[in-house]
């Protein structure tokens, strides 16, 4: 487990009032597949309904519901909430499934419906590493993660109707269906709002609080517990095993042994025996009735992950960092290496006479592994016998006898999409390039995304120099790509630094030098379908509740933290979405964020039905695009002086500092230069650009700014303008020449002169 932060403002952040922040996560393919590592399996022990299943959690976020044939798998259901790497399922009762996340927390699923989350239960303090479930008592279900806890959940009394209060430590799913008992939530929705009116500051005196297993003092790995779940073993960086009793959260026992962290453990149905797996590369046979280790197993030459076992606990199978996946037989201690894949095994589920391997890739590899019957495996011969001593298999290997794997090939495979490994924002701020992990190049447009390039497999640093624009924006959005893919992070006031021209953007129906800031043109176009659908549903000023909104309700909220500023502009204007700022519907993003209630959550925007809570969104988000208010932004502004070139008889125009919008092109200077000096009145009636201060103010013309052409084009001027004696392009903006030509920390100087032989 490697940590990594959250993708949303999480409830344990230590900054005082930061405001909550916005994140969308990109996607190039289509919702059936993974975009990062898959962590963890689930297969159910019989057919449901006749049906085959296999469940995947990944780094991606989502959990995934495979329909399986002889050699085929379709993506039935996307389980759509957790807003961090998913890091362990499992399966418990007829159609629950348990999942648990790097964002803190517990979530429970109708493993059979269409995707959609029924509880999430919120009491870890830190990622959430690991679960375990009883196969003969499916209310029991453990949870262990790196903040040293370990917690035993009643899944009916976590169920249970409670005062809808904001001290639960559960909250419902389900976008205000509330779920009582056994009862689940209908909804036709793939991905649902984890966050409706609860808090995520538990206080324990109301709602349900689960059994806490007290005494590791450090990270918590791996779980495991018998079928009637009286027993649990918990494992983790202090190396040793604990032994408890679930139904008190008492210690039993500690069993001692391996020198690293365990990773991984299982239970014989009665809780005789365990097995661990360790970071040491050691498998341990523990007994318990014995409190001792029976059997060390040297089968592998680095870390042990993951350990699947045969129902009479005769046989493991065990994966880890060496790559390899080996089946053990724990009497004889015989070792046979089954394949070696290219990348780490996370989890192993055995399903009839297979085995699934799952890894840090995205893509999920069945082999055969002869599940019913382990020892027709070793009648190929092959095998070994495993050593006892810690890394005597790691020796072996460097004296030259390496096993060779059984299996050249997995029978059938789940692919995944390649997960984003290198990116680059790009100049412009609006595009981005990336490299995956199978070597492609793609270059993505943020404000629609979408990839609007796919080079294939090229030179990633020869792109980035190829792209390359002399163009100064200010960074109005950061990325990372932790989930395999593009998430883009929009905080206030920040995201609402840049702002372009209508013509740069190629917007139609709006005058050319028109402004448009780029954070809420996107907002707009990421919220569009819940506007059209909160529209349809209530009218275009009534609340998710129903109760008419008043913009003085969001008003008041939005003064109590800082100043804001209207923008100009029609309402009809105000409410369309234009064509770059249009986000995909066919690969549409997911916004993972948190309002004043609640937790973080996570939701596609086309699963929007309009009934989703406002408190569940950033109170900034919501007065940009329902008030069409923005927060005061600063360096908006250049200041610069405008001179005549030394030794120019040119006349001296001005005398004090001027200022000017930052995206002010070079040919507004020539304008106005050429203003001054030739007319007695300005171009064109239009609201000043450039100005000396207030009450002082020198127009620039425009007129031909909105004739289709370009300024410079039209006006054909005599004057170019110079910085630090280098003529600037008419296209160029103040922030560009000031970042890229003046390069000084004092304000700009730009000269100006008669054009060459004129």
């Amino acid at each position: 487990m490697h940590r990594v932060g959250s993708a949303g403002n999480t409830s344990n952040s230590s900054r005082p009032r930061k405001e909550k922040r916005l994140t969308y996560v990109l996607s190039d393919a289509n919702d059936s597949k993974h975009s990062a590592g898959i962590n963890c399996l689930a297969v159910p022990k019989s057919s449901i309904d006749g049906y085959n299943y296999l469940f995947t959690g990944s780094r991606d976020g989502t959990l995934k519901r495979w329909s399986l044939d002889e050699d085929a798998a379709s993506c039935s259901a996307t389980f759509e909430s957790h807003v961090d790497w998913v890091n362990d399922a499992v399966l418990v009762g007829n159609n629950r499934l348990i999942s648990c996340s790097s964002d803190g927390t517990v979530k429970t699923w109708n493993c059979l419906t269409d995707g959609g989350c029924t509880k999430t239960l919120r009491q870890h303090s830190d990622y959430v590493t690991c679960l375990a479930a009883a196969e003969k008592n499916s209310n029991v279900v453990a949870s262990g993660g790196l903040g040293g806890e370990v917690f035993i959940w009643d899944l009916e009394a976590a169920y249970a109707p409670s005062s809808k209060s904001s001290d639960a430590t559960g909250d419902e799913c389900s976008n205000g269906i509330i779920a009582s008992g056994n009862s689940l939530p209908v909804t036709s929705l793939h991905a649902i709002n984890s966050s409706n009116n609860i808090s995520t500051h538990p206080n324990h005196s109301h709602g349900y609080v689960p059994i806490a297993a007290k005494g590791h003092k450090e990270s918590v790995y791996a779980l495991a517990m018998n079928d009637s779940g009286t027993l649990l073993v918990s494992g983790g960086t202090e190396k040793v095993v604990r032994v408890w009793d679930p139904r008190t959260g008492s210690k039993t026992m500690k069993l001692r042994g391996h020198t690293d962290n365990i990773r991984a453990l299982l239970l014989d149905s009665t809780g005789r025996f365990c097995l661990s797996g360790s970071s040491d590369s050691m498998i341990r046979l523990w007994d318990l009735g014995q409190q001792r280790c029976v059997h060390s197993y040297a089968v592998h030459t680095d870390s042990v992950w993951a350990l699947a076992s045969t129902p009479s606990f005769s046989y493991v199978y065990s994966g880890g960092r060496d790559l390899s996946l080996y089946v053990t037989d724990l009497s004889t201690r015989e070792s046979l290496l089954l394949c070696t894949g290219e990348y780490p095994i996370q989890q192993l589920a055995i399903h009839d006479e297979n085995i699934w391997v799952a890894t840090t890739d995205s893509s999920v590899h069945r082999w055969p592994a002869e599940g019913r019957n382990p020892h027709k495996a070793f009648e190929r011969g092959g095998s070994f016998v495993a050593g006892n001593l810690s890394f005597s298999r790691a020796r072996a290997s460097l004296e030259g006898s390496t096993p060779v794997p059984v299996y050249k090939e997995p029978t059938f495979t789940i692919s995944g999409a390649p997960a984003i490994v290198q990116h680059e924002i790009l100049n412009n701020r609006r595009h981005i390039l990336t490299k995956d992990a199978a070597g492609s190049v793609k270059l993505w447009e943020v404000t629609r995304g979408i990839v609007i390039e796919d080079y294939g497999k090229v030179s990633y640093e020869e792109k980035k120099e190829e792209l390359f624009e002399m163009v100064s924006i200010p960074a109005w959005f950061t990325v990372d790509t932790r989930l395999g893919s593009l998430s883009v992070h929009l905080d206030t006031p920040q995201c609402f630094s840049a702002e372009m021209y209508s013509a740069d953007l190629n917007i139609t129906g709006k005058p050319e030098d028109d402004k448009v800031n780029l954070a809420r043109e996107n907002l707009k176009g990421l919220m569009a379908h819940w506007l059209a659908k909160r529209k349809q549903r209530f009218g275009s000023q009534a609340s998710a509740n129903g109760e008419v909104i008043s913009s003085k309700d969001i008003s008041a909220r939005s003064l109590s933290h800082s100043r804001l500023e209207a923008v100009d502009g029609n309402a009809e204007n105000d409410s369309m979405v234009y064509s770059p700022f249009e986000f995909s519907t066919v690969s549409p993003p997911s916004i993972i964020t948190e309002g004043s209630q609640g937790g973080p959550w996570r939701k596609n925007i086309t699963e929007f039905d309009g009934t989703e809570d406002e408190k569940d969104f950033p109170w900034w988000c919501l007065d940009c695009v329902l008030n069409n208010r923005l927060p005061p932004r600063e360096n908006t502004k250049c200041s610069f002086y405008l001179h005549p070139c030394e030794g120019s008889s040119i006349q001296i125009l001005t005398q004090g500092k001027l200022s000017a919008p930052r995206i002010l092109r070079v040919n507004k200077v020539v304008n106005y230069v050429v203003e001054k000096m030739v007319l007695d009145k300005p171009l064109d009636n239009v609201n000043p650009d450039i100005s000396f201060g207030p009450g002082l103010s020198s127009t620039v013309g425009d007129g031909s700014f909105r004739s289709g052409l370009k300024p410079w084009q039209k006006l054909k001027p005599s004057i170019e303008i110079l910085c630090n004696n280098q003529v600037l392009s008419p296209d160029m903006s103040l922030a560009t020449v000031r970042n890229y030509i003046w390069k000084k920390p004092e304000d700009l100087v730009l000269n100006y002169r008669m054009l060459q032989g004129r």
